[in-house]
């Protein structure tokens, strides 16, 4: 069998012109079609991520390159999330498992984690009892469980299906013994237990945004994205029922993304403290126990 291509060299150019000329969206770990060819290729190949140059010019097999083709052919023509492709999904420092059970993690909130939340938490090692709501694959507890060494974490979902991809992290990561995943609607059915910290990365797209999502978002579930006509149906839940489950020093955190207006309508009666991330400082706001 004749192909086209022998070298990574060639399957990455050919790759880099399929994105562009698709006019694919970026938006699931890179912005750019050279970026995410270099990370699907050598995922694939299982190579070093960042030592594209050593191999530019090795001449690849055919099933090799039969195999390339396919998920370049996947990612261009059906525009699957190249997360779902490799089933991984990095997040700062963290690689998690993912498939289309649940979102691409791409949190702002794990931005500010290792910051542990200060100055408005005093004490990180204070912190004994944190809650996620909107777990999906349970990233974000996963990185709180890092940041806050005595705390234990609830990671609550709605979805089974997101619960099981969480449950592989967590065991991925050996924190069986301090994230506690928990199938609810919001809080629901969770412990008769206050929380020092209750952090969120809820649905919050609205209607009219929720329409014009490319295709790589539509390929996520969309129970996971949807937040009603402003986007804040989910966020005022949580919202309304955080004073009941915090601790009196408690704090409250949740992402909005692009929503800051619809937000800022809301809850017009709290004044929001917005989180600097570098999306800037209007896709991240704080609460306190004080203040609900």
């Amino acid at each position: 069998m004749s192909l086209p291509f022998a070298t990574l060299r060639d399957l990455l150019r050919h790759a880099v012109t399929r994105f562009n000329s698709e006019k694919l969206f970026f938006g699931h770990g890179s912005d750019n079609a050279f970026d995410e060819a270099a990370y699907l290729l050598l995922h694939t190949l299982k190579l070093p991520l960042d030592r594209l140059e050593p191999f530019l010019d090795a001449r690849l097999t055919e099933q090799e390159i039969t195999t390339l083709l396919g998920l370049v052919e996947r990612r261009a023509r059906d525009r699957v999330p190249v997360a779902y492709l490799t089933q991984e999904a990095l997040l700062g420092d963290y690689r998690f498992y993912v498939d289309e059970r649940v979102i691409v993690p791409r949190s702002f909130i794990a931005e500010l984690i290792p910051e542990q939340f200060q100055p408005w938490i005093a004490d990180p090692d204070d912190v004994t009892n944190v809650l996620e709501l909107c777990t999906g694959s349970g990233c974000l507890a996963i990185m709180l469980a890092d940041a806050f060494p005595n705390a234990r974490i609830d990671a609550v979902d709605l979805s089974a299906d997101a619960l099981a991809v969480a449950k592989r992290n967590v065991d991925d990561y050996e924190l069986q013994d301090r994230v506690t995943l928990v199938e609810s609607d919001l809080y629901a059915k969770l412990p008769n237990r206050k929380y020092d910290l209750i952090v969120t990365n809820p649905p919050y797209v609205n209607s009219g945004s929720m329409a014009r999502l490319p295709a790589e978002y539509r390929a996520e579930p969309t129970m996971a994205l949807a937040g009603g006509e402003d986007g804040m149906d989910i966020v005022r839940r949580i919202v309304a029922g955080a004073k009941e489950k915090l601790t009196d020093n408690g704090v409250l955190v949740i992402e909005i993304g692009n929503e800051f207006a619809y937000a800022e309508a809301a809850f017009a009666d709290l004044e929001l403290t917005w989180l600097s991330t570098s999306a800037g400082d209007e896709a991240v706001f704080l609460l306190t126990a004080d203040q609900l």
